[in-house]
């Protein structure tokens, strides 16, 4: 069995897969301050729990927090006795990165569009809901040739918050009405349907580039809020598709 570990900025996602199914998953909130020790017998109480601890031979980590990739890979080694694959830029993949510095990509990006080269019809747009909202842009010739980075909605709520005096801390939710009659729901409609507008329109600015329609992918934990407030839907929510990515680049490189 492989277990794939995705660090982001905000969560940390643990799957095992199971040849290619996935039948566990956990995710945790990242925390920098842990020491490769605690994330060692974290990780070996969750294996422990479902029986799995003696099942895992591989691994591969996907991340884009430099402080905990070192920290996890040497966890793995001292707690599991496996030496994990770290997906970088530099690793052999099913798509070919064609932008200016290919070093600067996040290994969650690249394990995006290795999964869609391989599940879906291609160019494709992957919309990933995270700390950010990313744009990942693979073309016919399973390129990924760039994409766009912007403040997600969670964050864009926390500077709302931490940079004024008068607007609360809120949660992400439905948005009930454009028109908010409180502050929360003007808060919310600003934030869930803003972020709509911009991706459908940033869709079709990229679709206008790439010169023809693309299969639109989301992921992450806002997909299916941001989805009833579009008008053209997403073709797919795939909330593993950075796991299924990794895991797929892992098998490219046994």
């Amino acid at each position: 069995m492989l277990l794939v570990i995705d660090i982001g900025n905000t969560n940390l996602t643990l799957g095992v897969f199971d040849n290619n199914e996935i039948i566990h998953s956990w995710r945790l909130s990242t925390q920098i301050t842990r020491t490769e020790d605690e994330y060692g017998m974290f990780i070996s109480n969750l294996l422990i729990q479902t029986n799995l601890v003696n099942k895992i031979e591989n691994a591969v980590i996907c991340s884009v927090v430099v402080q905990l990739t070192n920290k996890i890979e040497t966890a793995l080694k001292k707690y599991l006795s496996i030496n994990p694959l770290i997906i970088s830029h530099k690793i052999h993949s099913n798509v070919i990165l064609n932008i200016d510095n290919p070093a600067e990509i996040g290994a969650d990006r690249i394990a995006n569009s290795a999964a869609v080269c391989k599940l879906y019809k291609i160019p494709a747009i992957v919309v990933d809901f995270g700390t950010a909202t990313t744009f990942d842009i693979v073309n016919k010739n399973h390129e990924f040739i760039g994409g766009i980075i912007t403040a997600g909605m969670k964050l864009q709520a926390d500077a709302l918050a931490s940079k004024t005096s008068k607007l609360p801390k809120l949660n992400i939710e439905n948005s009930l009405d454009v028109i908010g009659r409180n502050t929360i729901d003007a808060m919310l409609s600003g934030i869930v349907r803003g972020h709509a507008s911009m991706i459908e329109g940033l869709v079709f600015e990229c679709e206008k580039e790439l010169g023809e329609k693309a299969t639109i992918i989301a992921t992450g934990g806002y997909s299916s809020i941001i989805s009833q407030y579009l008008n053209r839907k997403f073709d797919y929510i795939n909330p593993d598709l950075t796991l299924i990515g990794a895991k797929i680049i892992f098998d490219l490189n046994r």
